[in-house]
């Protein structure tokens, strides 16, 4: 199943991973298979802590979706403060998964403090066009 991705931009508040799913989707079951067991104990399930909601079910109160209702399942989205940030609209496999949560999470103004630091500084100029 494809995956697609949505992004606005975000503050910095609460985070929360929020996962849409259904009884009987064989994309969400996967998921839990192959994602739900070591979510809780990675660096992104502590920074947005997942929350497990049926798609049928009402949102809870203080939650916003810009993308409206989600359509298929699973749907992730992200929120901020209650605020959707991000959505992953389907299940892309294991290493995508991780991949477009990290884009997600950027988003929002998360960086993985066990990613090596970015270098700082300028670039050097390019080279002048050797003369005729």
């Amino acid at each position: 199943m494809a995956a697609g991705i949505a992004m606005t931009g975000a503050g910095a508040g609460e985070l929360r991973l929020v996962m849409f799913e259904r009884d009987g989707c064989i994309y969400c079951a996967r998921w839990h298979e192959q994602i739900g067991p070591a979510y809780p104990d990675t660096a992104e399930g502590a920074a947005a802590p997942l929350l497990q909601l049926d798609i049928k079910a009402p949102l809870p109160d203080g939650m916003t979706l810009i993308g409206g209702p989600p359509a298929i399942t699973p749907t992730f989205v992200l929120t901020d403060d209650g605020a959707e940030v991000a959505r992953m609209a389907g299940y892309p496999g294991d290493e995508f998964f991780w991949v477009l949560l990290d884009d997600m999470l950027e988003q929002a103004g998360w960086t993985d403090p066990a990613a090596p630091p970015q270098q700082g500084g300028t670039l050097p100029a390019p080279a002048p066009p050797p003369a005729n």
